[in-house]
């Protein structure tokens, strides 16, 4: 996609958001639902990012210098890295409408594969910032719940010893509502929003209106220079919590499918941006206001202090619903993210329940969900407030940051071939950004930050080891691999056909299935057709109708079939076979057989793996979910083979 052909790129994104994702119905509609879920992790950080740059790990004197320092910090990272690096250049980067790491890699992969040599880099890449979003989606909800309730401290100290168990009662109760579904609950999600971000406005406007000058000094961005160039070392530690602020950008991208990329640009620009600036100077101008040890107290909590005492209780009950929204949107988020690696083949299958009948991406997936609860508990008990939260939170979320502009390199250089000097000004510009932000965050290591790390970490290897492990088993079995004509010509003949269908599932596109080898060895019979299904994933959201269904007539009652699904796609064997037409009669599901092979995987010293990757890829592949149960199989109609792979 060239961006000289900027006009027929947005009209290409229009009609995958209407006929790929459904996206209809009134511009402010769709922006309502945009601020109900994507705006949620972003829109919480006013109650902890200003706090944490004056009274977290890495204290500054709440006087003139710091403030106007710090809010020109956080209006320019956000008009940088919010408005012109996500809003207005990745989200162009869409694939057929899906946004997000997994989703831009699979566009570059696609259109790049064997093209350039440093593609498998840029691979691994993709799937490290993926194994970070899982780190960072067991902070979110911690930090944003334990920080709102922590408001609650504000209203009357006497209620510090009941923040903990409140905070954790909330969490344990949002993780056991995600398998009913958020249907009727999510309705809400938007006003619920909005009311929050035009309060956050207005408490910023009461405080303004004191201290006018506060607007001007939080655009000039020689506010921060002067920050820098009086205090360097002091700013550079800064930027660890200044972050925190834009922590939740990635989100406008990675849920570009659900609502387009217009009903997001128009809602951040013309409502969440404002409002978030607002609320940032009015806490800078109501503590700039306040006497020295008025500041000094005030800087603690200063979102809250933003409200008059008789306020006070609702805001805190008001922040505490926001952050459960933003809590809903990251374990959404970590379900759709879980599902589009499983389709890509960096996860084993896991079991995925639809929640609701019309929308196809409302799931739920349970263990992902109770592994998510279970770490988020865990880390509320063992950092006990947000303030230590805050130290482990950041580095994630930079680190993806940090990769998304090394793919969005990819995209402007190489898939739409701006123009290299605008390009390179651009990603210059945001590496140094993004550089900074992460040199500054991996102060917070010893703190905490070693955490999403180790997430990070765990979760890549996993997303790796069964990556290479399937491509490698694929290849052992291939190895011995029978030609299909050479089967046909020596088999077929001499076997008793028995009346039926019998569909012998293979990931391979050649050859005879293992599955087939042993049934007709030890059944000693083949049915009166054999179909050989494949099921291919494609690197794009959803594969359409007329590109759904490939078959091949090989004679003698054998055909092969392959599936094609997007990869946000629901997969569904039975009602996919029903339409296909070359393949003589249709396939009625009493009188068809599918018959699956279960491997046992052999570690061995052959080249490929570690033997301890091998062991782990084992252990993966006998916890996943049955290909029955995945591909939507009748249960009384599978038949099982076992064989032994050495890898």
């Amino acid at each position: 996609m060239s961006i000289d052909a900027t006009g027929a790129a947005e009209a290409e994104t229009r009609d995958h958001d209407l006929d790929a994702h459904g996206h209809q119905g009134p511009l402010y509609q769709m922006a309502l639902g945009a601020i109900g879920i994507v705006y949620g992790d972003i829109g919480t950080s006013p109650i902890y990012a200003f706090r944490e740059t004056f009274a977290g790990h890495h204290t500054l004197i709440p006087d003139q210098l710091h403030i106007w320092g710090v809010l020109s910090l956080i209006f320019w990272s956000m008009m940088i890295i919010v408005t012109l690096k996500y809003v207005t250049i990745v989200m162009r980067a869409d694939n057929k409408g899906e946004g997000g790491s997994l989703a831009l890699l699979a566009l570059i992969n696609r259109q790049l594969s064997g093209k350039k040599k440093w593609t498998g880099g840029i691979v691994l890449m993709g799937v490290f910032a993926t194994a970070l979003f899982y780190g960072d989606s067991m902070i979110t909800p911690a930090i944003s719940v334990l920080s709102a309730v922590e408001g609650l401290t504000t209203v009357n100290t006497g209620l510090q010893p009941f923040v903990i168990p409140i905070a954790v009662g909330i969490l344990v109760g949002l993780f056991a509502i995600q398998s009913h579904g958020t249907a009727r609950v999510g309705a809400m999600f938007g006003p619920v929003m909005v009311l929050y971000f035009l309060v956050l406005a207005a408490l910023g406007v009461m405080h303004i209106v004191d201290r006018p000058s506060v607007v001007l000094n939080t655009i000039n961005p020689l506010n921060a220079v002067y920050f820098f160039s009086n205090q360097p070392v002091r700013a550079f530690v800064a930027l660890g919590s200044v972050v925190l602020a834009v922590t939740g950008s990635e989100a406008l991208y990675a849920d570009m499918g659900h609502f387009g990329r217009k009903p997001i640009r128009v809602s951040w620009l013309y409502f969440v941006l404002p409002a978030l600036l607002l609320n940032y100077m009015g806490q800078g101008a109501m503590i700039l206001s306040a006497g020295p040890l008025d500041a000094l107290a005030k800087v603690k909590d200063p979102f809250f202090y933003l409200a008059p005492d008789v306020l006070r209780l609702p805001l805190v009950l008001l922040a505490t619903a926001a952050t459960i929204i933003a809590s809903q949107a990251v374990i959404s988020g970590a379900f759709s993210v879980t599902q589009q690696a499983i389709q890509l083949g960096f996860v084993p299958r896991l079991r995925i329940a639809h929640t609701s009948e019309s929308a196809a991406g409302q799931i739920y997936i349970p263990l992902v969900n109770w592994a998510l609860m279970t770490m988020v508990i865990l880390l509320v008990i063992t950092f006990q407030n947000s303030s230590n939260l805050a130290a482990a939170y950041g580095i994630a979320v930079t680190g993806a940051m940090l990769i998304d502009t090394v793919l969005i390199a990819v995209v402007l250089l190489y898939l739409w071939h701006w123009n290299r000097i605008v390009a390179l000004s651009l990603v210059v510009l945001f590496f140094f950004v993004d550089f900074s932000y992460l040199s500054a965050n991996l102060l917070k290591v010893p703190a905490g930050g070693w955490f999403p790390l180790l997430v990070g970490a765990i979760a890549f290897t996993l997303l790796t080891t069964w990556a290479k492990g399937r491509q490698l088993m694929i290849a052992r079995m291939n190895e011995a691999s029978l030609p299909m004509k050479i089967f046909i010509k020596s088999a077929a003949p001499s076997a008793a056909r028995v009346p039926g269908t019998a569909v012998f599932m293979t990931s391979a596109s050649s050859g005879v299935p293992h599955a087939l080898l042993h049934n007709l060895k030890h059944n000693k019979v083949l049915h009166e057709r054999v179909i050989l299904l494949t099921v291919r994933i494609e690197d794009v959201p959803y594969v359409p109708d007329e590109k759904r269904i490939e078959s091949r007539d090989y004679g003698a009652g054998f055909y092969r079939v392959v599936l094609r699904f997007g990869f946000m796609e629901e997969i569904n064997v039975p009602a996919a076979l029903a339409q296909v037409k070359a393949i003589g009669p249709q396939c009625r599901m009493m009188d068809t057989s599918f018959f699956l092979a279960r491997q046992t995987l052999l570690a061995s010293s052959r080249p490929g793996m570690a033997i301890w990757r091998e062991k782990l890829f084992a252990w993966m592949l006998r916890n996943a979910e049955s290909a029955m149960e995945f591909f939507k199989l009748p249960t009384n109609r599978v038949v099982e083979l076992g064989s032994q792979v050495e890898i």
